[in-house]
């Protein structure tokens, strides 16, 4: 039987975190163990997952403190902590999961039997749907990409690439993903398994403008090719704020690129994503597509 373990870091999550206990304690299959890491959180959030968790004794309750306040790193230092819960036990799949997350009681089973079919496919993931007013809309996600919401890698996968490394401007999914490709494992999204994101990504933190803003620093930091970067705004121009976004993006990505700021990924990891992205370019001049 295929055992697999998840990690929730969780600051503030009252709002959503039950509909994530919810999903989580009805799948068909069931996790060995879950930890769900309360990060310094000043709601109820501790309170909602010690009440909803006393009959289901594969999940664990984590608390640690730090200073207020939402930080990239920090999402990063609760998954590690959330890893010590983990020693000893032997498992085959570790899946980060947030705590703004649903899903129907087949989902997990579903991704693990597709990554059971293909020993190569080191991280893969339901297709996200982010509330948008009364609805969910579908991300746009390229197709060798998983929403860092939803990643669940194999085991040998994660160790291999080192699990998650703390970047300050964030994009430590994409991190993780680029370092999985760059060793020969394969990365997918399941378009065929949704699951539903009920806060907009980065509204946590950021409004939509101040979201592009940081979108372009976090691309610059991960070492992305500017003429890729370029296409990618051009792609993303009709989304919310319109152009604004798009053109706030490439500034961002500019400012940092002409004060030289800091490529955060190992040498041979930007290589990798380069030449990348150099190919899905040629691919989306002779055909259209990515």
């Amino acid at each position: 039987m295929t055992r697999y373990v998840l990690i929730t870091p969780a600051h503030n999550e009252e709002a959503f975190i039950a509909r994530t206990i919810a999903s989580v304690v009805s799948q068909t299959v069931r996790p060995l163990r879950w930890v769900v890491v309360n990060d310094a959180s000043t709601d109820s959030t501790r309170e909602i997952v010690q009440s909803q968790i006393r009959q289901h004794d594969f999940v664990r309750l984590v608390n640690v403190t730090r200073s207020s306040g939402r930080h990239f790193g920090n999402k990063v230092r609760a998954f590690n902590r959330g890893l010590e819960e983990l020693e000893g036990l032997d498992f085959d799949f570790i899946g980060n999961l947030d705590a703004d997350i649903s899903f129907g009681p087949d989902y997990v089973g579903n991704v693990l039997r597709e990554m059971e079919r293909d020993p190569a496919l080191g991280i893969a993931g339901g297709w996200v749907h982010t509330r948008v007013g009364d609805g969910f809309r579908p991300q746009a996600v390229a197709p060798d990409s998983v929403a860092g919401a939803v990643q669940m890698f194999r085991r040998a996968c994660f160790e291999q690439i080192g699990g998650y490394m703390a970047l300050p401007e964030g994009g430590i999914d994409a991190a993780a993903e680029v370092t999985a490709r760059s060793y020969g494992w394969k990365v997918h999204t399941l378009p065929d398994h949704h699951v539903f994101e009920h806060r907009r990504t980065s509204s946590a933190t950021y409004r939509p403008l101040a979201a592009r803003l940081a979108e372009g620093r976090r691309m610059h930091s991960l070492g992305y090719g500017f003429l890729f970067f370029l296409a990618r705004t051009v792609y993303r121009a009709l989304e919310p704020p319109r152009f604004v976004g798009s053109a706030a993006a490439l500034y961002a990505f500019v400012s940092c690129k002409v004060r030289g700021a800091p490529i955060l990924l190992p040498q041979q990891t930007v290589r990798y994503l380069r030449t990348e992205q150099s190919r899905k370019l040629k691919r989306l001049l002779v055909d259209g597509r990515y």
